[in-house]
């Protein structure tokens, strides 16, 4: 039986266009209607951006206490770059704003440039980020035209794999730490190869043992949701008291 207001924990493969936000909203409407509980606590361990896909952890109930310990786990992501372009956003959330030469880029540069990436770095958020400057995010300053003044933060990339390298586009399995921007990371790459570069996909496939293979869909989920026999709030409430006698 399903708990949602003690606490329970979902694995969910975040689709494409989706925020994290939309994902919530949407266990949380049928988590509400199948327990009774309007109120219900539901947030997500470690937000993904609606162009990313990929392992996104649902909390319900008490276990939105565990949420900060969750979403520091490590990251598991597969990004593809498009190297000789960049965008404002350093995705495609925004047109591409300047181009650059990219033919001289072949694998041992790409291969004596890497390293340069892994281990203890600093890097700078992008300006289209939930960062917050004197108290404003990021991104709310940035589609105002203006540049936020971001500081540089420490991270920690553990791993980076080329996995493919068709030009202009570059495949890498990166393995890093909370907080760290893959789509900051592609536009630091481009800048380290002599070009300029921007995400063009990204898929999240673990947060600390949370691999992908162990999520299911959103729809899925659903369906599983209301095909599960799920606690009410009469029923917790009754428990409640009966722990009290």
């Amino acid at each position: 039986m399903l708990n949602p207001i003690e606490g329970e924990i979902f694995y969910i493969d975040k689709p494409l266009r989706w925020t994290s936000f939309d994902a919530v909203k949407r266990i949380r409407s049928v988590l509400a209607r199948r327990s009774g509980k309007k109120r219900l606590k539901v947030g997500h361990a470690g937000t993904l951006d609606p162009l990313a896909t990929g392992v996104l952890i649902v909390c319900t109930g008490r276990a939105t206490k565990r949420i900060d310990e969750l979403q520091a786990h490590e990251k598991e992501y597969v990004a593809e770059i498009t190297l000789g372009a960049t965008t404002p956003s350093f995705d495609l959330e925004t047109e591409i704003d300047a181009t650059y030469p990219h033919e001289h880029i072949d694998r041992a540069l790409i291969d004596s440039v890497l390293p340069q990436f892994t281990g203890n770095i600093m890097q700078v958020p992008p300006a289209f980020s939930a960062c917050k400057v004197d108290g404003r995010r990021a991104y709310k300053i940035a589609r105002k035209g203006r540049q936020p003044d971001l500081k540089a933060k420490e991270l920690v990339i553990s791993e980076i794999e080329v996995l493919d390298w068709t030009s202009p586009r570059l495949t890498l399995r990166v393995v890093c730490s909370k907080g760290t921007y893959i789509r900051a990371l592609a536009r630091d790459i481009g800048a380290a190869l002599g070009s300029g570069a921007h995400l063009t996909a990204l898929r999240r496939t673990r947060v600390g043992d949370v691999s992908i293979d162990k999520c299911i869909t959103v729809p899925e989920m659903v369906e599983m949701l209301e095909n599960a026999e799920v606690l009410t709030l009469e029923e917790w409430e009754n428990q409640q008291n009966n722990n009290k006698i």
